[in-house]
């Protein structure tokens, strides 16, 4: 069995001609000093170019001259001499008339069987439109970073207002309950500010914990610890980023742990030193927050769950920790573990 024999060389030259003439795509088909052999009506339309008279003109010379650039000669007359190839080449065309136009080239050098005759085939396509969308969503972009910016600051202002009223309102009260209270409260309004500087300076992408705890911790004792010879707040925490919404659930729980602790720990003016713990390993991570106080109540001496307590154990449920407290001898443990491997569920244990 014969197979089908190849077309003529000067068959294949004109079919090669045909098509390029024929296509939709702006092409040009160059010889190897780089004169027109033939240009696609798209080509011509596209560009502006008057067909007639092309065929045999340098490229160089096409239109105004706007396509007299030195660089795209360089590359074409390499490729034409089998050194390189045009892959993705990017050009601004400027036109008197006409705003700039951004094209991408690519040129080939034709194979013909006799090998006498070298040709480029050249396509060219204008991403004007493409180039100016890019850029518009870049601007877009940009735009929503300066008022994100701007809201950042704006909800930092709002905050510091009002942990400041909180605070003013707390030394006012009478009631030493209701005080208690303001100063709760002033601490989860701070320990949410220091979540919020961190993600502006993270912008929105991770949160380094030792920073965020240590401004956090910085926080609230600032508000609740009054005297720092007799109640001190330690932050032992690795290299660890988090996304930001685990830092958000992490923060609050630190808040309400240390918090805790400062309430029930060191009564009657006994002194001590709570720490601040968090280690990862992998997917894995435990935090923890200690004390060497007088130890967590047991049954029937007043151990009975707050709003503390409600609020930790659903912040551990919606970052899959188990809940494990423990006597430190002197002190209390509370320890958050979470593990890729299995699930957590905050209703094991009880803080």
């Amino acid at each position: 069995m014969t197979g089908i024999a190849a077309p003529p060389p000067i068959l294949a030259f004109d079919l090669a001609l045909e098509v390029i003439l024929s296509s939709d795509a702006p092409l040009l088909m160059l010889d190897g000093n780089l004169l027109i052999v033939a240009a696609s009506k798209s080509f011509c339309r596209a560009f502006q170019i008057n067909p007639t008279g092309t065929i045999g003109k340098p490229m160089a010379e096409l239109g105004a001259g706007e396509w007299n650039v030195p660089q795209l000669d360089s590359l074409l007359r390499a490729t034409a001499s089998g050194y390189a190839e045009v892959e993705g080449y990017e050009m601004t065309l400027k036109r008197a008339d006409r705003p700039p136009a951004h094209l991408v080239i690519n040129a080939h050098k034709i194979a013909y069987p006799d090998g006498a005759n070298i040709r480029l085939l050249l396509s060219v396509q204008d991403v004007t439109l493409a180039r100016h969308n890019e850029k518009a969503k870049d601007d877009l972009v940009r735009e929503k970073a300066v008022l994100l910016q701007e809201l950042q600051h704006r909800v930092a202002n709002s905050l510091q207002i009002i942990a400041s009223v909180l605070m003013q309102s707390a030394r006012k009260i009478q009631s030493e309950e209701t005080r208690g209270h303001l100063y709760d409260a002033h601490s989860r309004v701070m320990s949410v500010a220091a979540l919020q500087k961190q993600l502006a300076a993270s912008q929105m992408a991770q949160v380094r914990l030792r920073t965020y705890f240590d401004d956090l911790c910085r926080s609230i004792g600032a508000s609740m610890i009054h005297d720092r010879n007799l109640v001190s707040l330690a932050v032992t925490v690795d290299d660890s980023v988090v996304k930001p919404e685990i830092s958000i659930s992490l923060g609050l729980i630190v808040t309400e742990l240390v918090i805790n602790a400062l309430k029930h720990a060191f009564p009657e003016g006994r002194g001590g030193r709570i720490v601040v713990d968090y280690r990862s390993s992998g997917e894995g991570w435990v935090l923890s927050v200690g004390d060497d106080g007088i130890g967590m109540p047991t049954v029937g001496e007043g151990a009975t769950p707050g709003l503390g307590t409600n609020i930790v154990k659903a912040l551990a449920s919606q970052v899959d920790a188990v809940i494990e407290v423990a006597d430190a001898r002197p002190g209390t443990l509370v320890s958050l573990k979470h593990s890729a491997a299995v699930p957590a569920s905050a209703d094991e244990a009880a803080v």
